[in-house]
């Protein structure tokens, strides 16, 4: 990774005016584009009477990507305010990072995971069948190779279906810089479509417990339907049986019916199943 390097020079910084400082300090992010980094010149170069300012640049590059993201930051940006700028404003925090915003993981997860849909496409031909469930889960889960080495973080950016940013919204980090994340509802679903991204299942597992008073199962069942999975409703369910939903809840996810042996994970080594839910999932979880 390319180490920050500082973009005016030191011998100036006795220029940099406390009318500055504060006006960055108001902005409300700390991690800029080259392009918010010139409208933002632009608009206060009278006032500020600089030709630099007191930030940071760094380079986010990947080993398996050709595109490079050139980034400005001020003062001490926390990583997920520098994943969160990678492909915005189209982007969106998910899975991993989602979890922490949420307060579901107690600490900033390895890897942070962003979100960039993909354009909308129809839905391939061909219906579903055991035989090609068994065949997908029977090897490892798709992983995104587009990762970013930042700060002793991996920003992965994840190439989602299509959803037009279901649950999207915009909340507040510790630094009070606001980012696009998804929901608590819809974290919820997308962690237990792909374990792979939050850190396995039983941390998804951890997660369910930890949102058991405070998600909305009537929210996540709709958000679910308005996603157009078939079949994860069988691990959402089974989650929200072992980590001690009211049965009335989660009988919600049961009644969409359990037409398949579906799987909570990739290529399990060692199994059990859940006759309950039809569900192959770790042994002893």
């Amino acid at each position: 990774m390319t180490q920050p390097k500082q973009i005016y020079r030191a011998k100036r910084a006795g220029n940099v005016t406390k009318t500055i400082t504060a006006t960055l300090d108001r902005y409300g992010k700390r991690v800029f584009t080259r392009q918010e980094l010139v409208r933002l010149v632009e608009a206060h170069r009278k006032q500020w009477l600089l030709k630099a300012l007191p930030l940071r640049s760094v380079v986010l590059e990947s080993p398996t990507y050709v595109q490079e993201f050139a980034r400005y930051l001020w003062r001490a940006p926390n990583p997920l305010e520098v994943a969160a700028s990678v492909r915005a404003p189209n982007s969106y925090l998910c899975h991993s990072s989602a979890l922490f915003i949420h307060k579901l993981l107690d600490r900033l997860p390895k890897e942070l995971c962003v979100n960039y849909e993909q354009s909308n496409k129809p839905k391939p031909s061909g219906g579903l069948t055991q035989e090609s469930l068994d065949r997908a889960f029977s090897g490892k889960q798709r992983q995104s190779a587009f990762i970013f080495p930042y700060e002793g973080h991996a920003i992965v950016i994840l190439s989602g279906k299509h959803t037009g940013g279901l649950d999207v919204r915009e909340l507040s980090l510790a630094t009070g810089t606001k980012v696009r994340v998804t929901g608590l509802e819809r974290t919820l679903i997308d962690v237990a479509v792909r374990p792979g991204y939050a850190g396995g299942v039983e941390r998804v597992l951890e997660a369910y417990r930890r949102a058991r008073d405070q998600v909305s199962v009537s929210k996540l069942i709709a958000a679910l339907q308005k996603l157009d999975y078939i079949y994860p409703h069988q691990a959402i369910g089974f989650y929200m049986e072992r980590a001690g939903f009211p049965k009335k809840q989660f009988s919600l996810l049961k009644a969409l019916g359990l037409d398949w042996d579906f799987y909570l994970a990739h290529n399990m080594k060692t199994r059990g199943y859940s006759s309950d839910w039809r569900l192959f999932h770790p042994e002893g979880l």
